[in-house]
């Protein structure tokens, strides 16, 4: 018994002096998540939220005043070009028309009189004419007779005074062709003003039906069959039928942060998701960037507000899909992530193994700057340090070490960032914990910790 409990007391001192040694050889080592420095393709993405817009959409307004006799579509119908949407009553407009024609056929009636008086006075011209050349060459006949004393001066006379006589005639022909020419123009013109007229009359019967545009989607119906409507200012009550929209060309208008918008340009590639439609990827381009900031709060831009504008603000952004699809409804809420640059074969680490040190030359011999107050103190800290990273490499007795590198960056993707300058292809970094990065300092030793990692706790300790 002595003999077992002799024994059992050597294995206790063996195994109190290996966890002596044990612990001994870990202390001064910070455990740390580690990874690698390697190539791969990045995308930098900028993403905004909004909804779904058609490209083109038109309110179809009352153009006359009356009751609505029929109506021929409702929300949510797709039309053609052309389509009757709405009748309005027409029962004057229609009455305005048949009187209006009747009106120019009795004018065309005149017309064709008056052409017939005025060829009737055509004729009486050239009967005129027939007429005073025949006793013009009398006349002539005479003169010479009576020259010879041939004939009587009484009979020399008459034959003058009956060429008088036909030439008064024959002006009172030409008076009454041009008076008949005048009449008949005069009817023409009545004739062009009554037809004018019908236009009119015409016009406003048309406007008692109402018919589309372009190939749309009915958005919008807040009128019933037996409603007045009344012509009047776009968008009152009353005074609008419809809204059409067209979903040939279909967008999605979303809010970028203004920290981000300066990265978006034209033509840049985005896909568009839709909460509606869970899975389903939309691929587009964007067409349209905002150059007034907007208010988050209200949604104004900041010109047109009138309190301070030292909240959060966005810019507006369209983005035009590439392809249409009949599941897409106006006014769906809409994601779109915009392709702001990509890289191929870049060098990149994860995000969260950047951080920020002092350099090396005041470390050591900081000036003593006097700050007015503690925000600015932190904020002239922050300017003068350099991001970087904890490079792990092994001391001459083997042992790892981490060593502050300064680092330039390029385009940020969605988990990890380019390096442009300051490590190479391989190298090891540190990547967390985000409570050891904000205390490790240069040429401390580490070890590998290949524990699971606790994300929310981590989370937590970033936010604090």
């Amino acid at each position: 018994m002595k003999k077992i409990v002799i024994i059992a007391a050597v294995i206790v001192a063996v195994v109190g002096i290996v966890a002596l040694t044990v612990v001994r050889a870990q202390s001064g080592y910070t455990k740390v998540l580690t990874g690698k420095v390697v190539r791969g393709n990045l995308v930098a993405v900028v993403s905004g939220t909004g909804q779904i817009k058609p490209k083109t959409y038109v309110n179809i307004g009352a153009t006359a005043f009356g009751r609505i006799t029929h109506l021929y579509v409702k929300e949510g119908d797709h039309v053609k070009k052309g389509q009757v949407l709405a009748t309005v009553e027409s029962v004057q407009p229609e009455a305005n028309v048949e009187a209006q024609k009747a009106a120019i056929t009795a004018a065309k009636t005149d017309i064709a009189s008056y052409i017939a008086a005025e060829k009737t006075a055509e004729a009486n011209v050239e009967h005129a004419k027939a007429d005073l050349e025949q006793k013009r060459l009398d006349w002539q006949r005479y003169q010479a007779l009576y020259a010879d004393k041939l004939v009587s001066k009484a009979d020399y006379d008459a034959k003058k005074a009956a060429f008088d006589t036909d030439v008064a005639t024959l002006a009172q022909a030409q008076a009454s062709l041009a008076q008949a020419k005048a009449q008949t123009e005069s009817a023409r013109g009545h004739l062009a003003n009554q037809v004018a007229t019908l236009r009119y009359n015409e016009d406003a019967l048309n406007k008692t039906v109402s018919v589309a545009p372009f190939d749309a989607l009915v958005t919008n119906l807040p009128v019933r069959e037996g409603e007045t409507v009344v012509v009047g200012i776009q968008n009152a009550e009353g005074s609008t039928l419809m809204t059409l929209a067209d979903m040939s060309v279909i967008t999605a208008e979303v809010k970028v942060d203004e920290t981000d918008i300066v990265n978006v340009a034209l033509g840049q590639q985005a896909d568009v998701t839709v909460d509606a439609l869970p899975g389903k990827v939309f691929k587009g381009h964007v067409t349209e960037v905002g150059n007034q900031a907007l208010l988050r709060s209200t949604g104004l831009a900041t010109s047109q507000s009138t309190t301070g504008t030292e909240e959060a603000k966005d810019f507006k952004v369209v983005v035009t899909l590439d392809q249409t699809s009949d599941e897409l409804k106006p006014g769906l809420s809409a994601t779109a992530k915009i392709i702001t640059a990509r890289r191929e074969n870049a060098l990149s680490i994860p995000i969260q193994a950047l951080t920020l040190r002092a350099p090396e030359n005041q470390k050591n011999n900081k000036p003593h700057v006097e700050q007015t107050s503690a925000s600015t103190d932190g904020a002239s800290q922050d300017a003068q340090k350099q991001q970087g990273v904890f490079v792990i490499r092994p001391d001459k007795r083997g042992k790892l070490r981490v060593h502050f590198v300064p680092i330039t960056t390029g385009i940020t993707g969605a988990t990890d960032i380019e390096v442009t300058s300051g490590l190479k292809d391989g190298d090891e970094i540190v990547t967390g914990t985000f409570r050891t990065l904000r205390t490790l300092k240069d040429g401390a030793l580490v070890k590998r910790d290949t524990t699971p990692v606790n994300t929310s706790k981590d989370t937590n300790d970033s936010a604090t």
